[in-house]
């Protein structure tokens, strides 16, 4: 008999299922689904993967069903998501491509990280910090007022959007020298 997939795994499933439709939205004709409906769309989409993402680690401890592969999954579909809505961003130009660059880098390189320090039997040296945790929140107010796009004489989103992306950046590597910090008595062997 096969064992049922627990809900906190199929929440990250399913944003990495969302990936490619959030990114697809920009692809439909104008004809169709002109700029302002897409950028209302593809906000709403990521938003619901952003949900996701609160939910499933809420729900897993909350239920008790944290699990390796839970543990392995769920940062790839964080990482996919941020990742191609940047790539999103930089193909409309309402972004900077040195923060994309700075903020792709620096996810492959705390995930290789991790990645051996869990070879070494050391992943709670590089566990999830605080400063980890503001710079997601602001990746993620960055991601979603940038998409969004909304200018008015009143509000811009794209420019609220590019500040929380700035400090996003500045987060970013601040976070990522933490936790290198973290890991560099286990460098020299």
């Amino acid at each position: 008999m096969a064992k049922k997939i627990p809900i906190p795994t199929i929440l990250t499933w399913f944003r990495i299922i969302l990936v490619p439709f959030f990114v697809g939205v920009y692809y439909l004709p104008d004809s169709l689904l002109n700029m302002p409906y897409k950028n209302l769309l593809a906000t709403l989409i990521f938003i619901l993967a952003a949900v996701t993402d609160y939910f499933d680690g809420y729900l897993a401890r909350k239920m008790n069903l944290e699990s390796n592969f839970g543990a392995f999954l769920d940062p790839v579909a964080d990482k996919a998501l941020v990742a191609a809505s940047l790539v999103v961003l930089i193909n409309l130009n309402r972004t900077f491509v040195f923060a994309a660059i700075v903020i792709i880098v620096r996810e492959i390189a705390i995930s290789a990280l991790r990645e051996w320090m869990a070879q070494l039997g050391q992943v709670n040296s590089v566990a999830v910090a605080y400063v980890g945790k503001l710079k997601t929140a602001s990746q993620m107010i960055a991601i979603g007022c940038l998409l969004f796009d909304y200018r008015a004489s009143w509000i811009n989103m794209n420019m609220i959007g590019n500040i929380f992306m700035l400090i996003a950046v500045i987060l970013t590597v601040v976070s990522m020298f933490y936790y290198l910090d973290q890991a560099k008595k286990y460098f020299v062997n």
